[in-house]
């Protein structure tokens, strides 16, 4: 056989059992999931960020940004409210590479994925008691969600998980924001759909069981660019593109029209540095249209303790393993200069 059966996985109710919420953590997951819902559906107006490393590497330094980041959230609460990036699990474009903290919760050691479901959710956890954070992570396996189910503030699909059924049936059955990102190659009407797909009912097979999903109301956009056919990357934040995905979110008959703007990947061109320029221009573009202005929520910043990127095994505290990612300083000033702008 070409794959090989390694050992049966705790299913998540037995690890939630091992691994519980405390009464006063489920407030805090509860109180901030009502927040955010109220920006989703227009009754706030506060900026969503979420923000943070691009993956979550190591514990300790992630735990020491989220810690940096209540600091700050607490002089902006007024018109930015901070959502902690946690991303446990990275989809490859090739498969190879470092695939998070669920794989490997050492980077340096081989892949043990029944130490990396409780790692992924030790950390959730810890953020939450140490930071008051309930926090966003990418769904890159959709029958992993349940491990987390009771500790996320927000949940991503990437742009390669995007058109995959299991991942927006699934995501209908979520009672907190689920953002869907263009696909690499850009094609809005794939996001589109997917988004109706996660705001409808369904009936499906999840984790082995026949489920019944309501329908997900919260369900939005990502744009985080995209690549042509020449193997380019381009932007999708501008002006225009905003105004016309107002226009199609308005003929579309969904719930809630939201945007949140990926400020990296192929919008950046994956230059990070671009990211504080990028924000920006949107903010921009919102004092200029009114429709433009209720339809972005927020945006996606891939930021750190350090400076940019490094390899494997060069072990510089707080610097991204994966894609460069904003440092500290830069940070803080950028969601300053932000909330100014508000």
């Amino acid at each position: 056989m070409s794959m090989i059966f390694e050992r049966k996985l705790p299913i998540p109710m037995e690890v939630k059992e091992r691994y519980p919420l405390t009464y006063e953590l489920e407030a805090v997951v509860k109180n901030r999931a009502a927040e955010i819902k109220d920006i989703f559906t227009g009754k706030s107006d506060k900026l969503v960020l979420v923000i943070g490393p691009c993956s979550a590497d190591n514990e300790d330094s992630v735990i020491d940004y989220i810690l940096r980041l209540r600091t700050v959230q607490e002089k902006v609460q007024d018109k930015i409210f901070i959502i902690p990036r946690i991303y446990t699990n990275k989809p490859r474009t090739t498969g190879d590479g470092y695939k998070g903290m669920l794989h490997q919760p050492d980077p340096n050691e081989k892949p043990d994925m029944y130490k990396g479901i409780v790692a992924i959710r030790e950390l959730h956890i810890r953020a939450l008691r140490e930071t008051g954070f309930s926090c966003a992570d990418e769904m890159l396996y959709p029958e992993n969600y349940r491990y987390l189910s009771d500790v996320l503030a927000y949940v991503a699909i990437g742009a390669r998980s995007v058109e995959n059924q299991q991942h927006r049936l699934t995501a209908s059955g979520f009672d907190i924001p689920v953002g869907m990102k263009n696909p690499t190659g850009g094609d809005i009407s794939v996001m589109m759909n997917s988004i109706t797909a996660a705001q409808h009912k369904h009936t499906f097979i999840y984790r082995g069981w026949e489920v019944h999903s309501e329908g997900n109301p919260l369900a939005h956009a990502i744009l985080r660019g995209y690549v042509n056919k020449h193997g380019q990357s381009l932007p999708n934040y501008h002006y225009e593109d905003l105004v016309h995905l107002a226009e199609v979110y308005a003929n579309s008959g969904l719930a809630n029209p939201g945007v949140i703007v990926d400020t990296n990947h192929a919008n950046s061109g994956k230059k990070y540095l671009e990211q504080i320029r990028i924000a920006k221009e949107v903010l921009h573009s919102c004092r200029h249209d009114a429709d433009v202005k209720k339809l972005v929520k927020g945006f996606m910043i891939e930021s750190y303790i350090e400076d940019g990127a490094q390899k494997i095994g060069e072990c510089i505290y707080g610097k991204s393993i994966t894609d460069p990612c904003l440092g500290w300083e830069k940070t803080e000033r950028l969601i300053y200069d932000l909330a100014d702008l508000l």
